[in-house]
């Protein structure tokens, strides 16, 4: 399970590296393994306002559905048009390409409670 050091992560498997004020955030290569084959990703639209800890959008795998959390409060600057037309990124390069949206950030990224290191993320996903 690849847990790159340069990023924050939750409980919720989705992963955030923060550039100044810019959250770039995607699902971890755990959770993509878990999910399966990634057919549809539902990412919310540029502009929207979001709220640390609520549903955003949906990532659908031929396996299951599961919600995407927004891990910092911002608003939407940019969505991974990429990852729409080719959903399999986000199974195939979840910490590159697969990137999902990039939120620019009201207040500190990065720094809150609710986001785990890379090693307590290893330690969560371990169960």
């Amino acid at each position: 399970m690849a847990v790159p050091e340069d990023r924050r992560y939750t409980p919720e498997h989705e992963w955030v590296l923060c550039e100044g004020d810019v959250a770039t955030v995607g699902i971890t290569d755990f959770a993509a393994g878990k999910l399966g084959d990634v057919v549809y990703v539902d990412l919310p639209a540029v502009g929207s306002v979001l709220a640390a800890g609520t549903i955003v959008g949906e990532i659908e795998s031929t396996k299951s559905v599961g919600e995407l959390y927004a891990p910092v409060s911002g608003t939407v600057s940019e969505v991974n048009e990429a990852v729409d037309a080719e959903p399999q990124l986000v199974n195939s390069d979840p910490f590159g390409q697969g990137w999902l949206v990039r939120i620019h950030v009201d207040g500190a990224a990065g720094d809150g409670p609710e986001l785990l290191t890379p090693e307590q993320y290893i330690a969560l996903a371990a169960g």
